[in-house]
């Protein structure tokens, strides 16, 4: 089944704001456009998965689409970190 445009402009808006976010959190001050672009979009799918998980649910719509996924790629950010180490 193919995919629309919009769906994917969401997708990767979704993911730049979520990675952007989680580079300022986490102090790491950003990863490009791609990079963030990339980080956000894998949390999102951490942060789904998480949130599912402990059954917790963000506000609908697209901010909360936003905090989930920045919440999966700060974690995803953190779990990179200790790989690091």
């Amino acid at each position: 089944m193919p995919v629309g445009l919009e769906p994917l402009i969401i997708l990767i808006v979704v993911g730049l704001v979520a990675g952007w976010l989680a580079g300022l959190i986490t102090q790491g001050g950003g990863f490009g456009v791609i990079g963030n672009i990339i980080i956000g979009i894998i949390g999102a799918f951490v942060g789904f998965y998480l949130l599912r998980y402990l059954n917790v649910s963000f506000a609908p719509g697209l901010v909360g689409t936003i905090l989930t996924a920045t919440l999966g790629a700060v974690v995803l950010l953190f779990i990179l970190g200790l790989l690091r180490r």
